[in-house]
């Protein structure tokens, strides 16, 4: 590895152990997973949130909560494990990485092999409030489109 690769190359690249799943996963982990066919992304965020904000080429979109009201889909359970052929993980995919965490532990609870995606799609919100500037997916130049 180059000192520009390594310079680049975020933090390491593991599993950390997380209760109720198998645990918390760095974006970059997540995409090599997916590039190289051992996992299916699933982005639980809303229907609008990807409309509006962008999404990852190729995830399956499936909310874990539905807008407006943010009431549970009652379709997650039977659209996970479709998404989710046997034998491979599941990487789950929020805004922040906090309602990946719940969906990762259903996940789990039906029998999959479920992974949160740290700091999410947008990662953390800073000073003034709004979020794409701390972390996150689409911060770290993984693939992503908008509208």
């Amino acid at each position: 590895m180059t000192s520009s690769t390594a310079a680049n190359a975020g933090p390491p690249l593991q599993v950390r152990p997380a209760a109720g799943y198998a645990g918390d996963i760095p974006a970059r982990l997540a995409f090599e997973w997916v590039q190289s066919g051992q996992a299916v992304l699933v982005d639980v965020r809303t229907d609008a949130e990807r409309e509006w904000v962008g999404y990852v080429p190729g995830a399956v979109p499936l909310a874990w909560k539905q807008w407006p009201g943010m009431a549970m889909n009652a379709g997650f359970d039977e659209g996970l494990k479709a998404a989710v052929p046997a034998g491979k993980k599941a990487v789950l995919l929020c805004r922040s990485g906090v309602r990946s965490v719940a969906a990762a532990k259903r996940a789990a609870e039906l029998g999959l092999e479920a992974y949160n995606i740290l700091e999410g799609f947008e990662g953390d919100a800073d000073e003034q409030g709004q979020r794409g500037r701390k972390g996150g997916w689409r911060l770290q130049g993984l693939p992503w489109k908008q509208g």
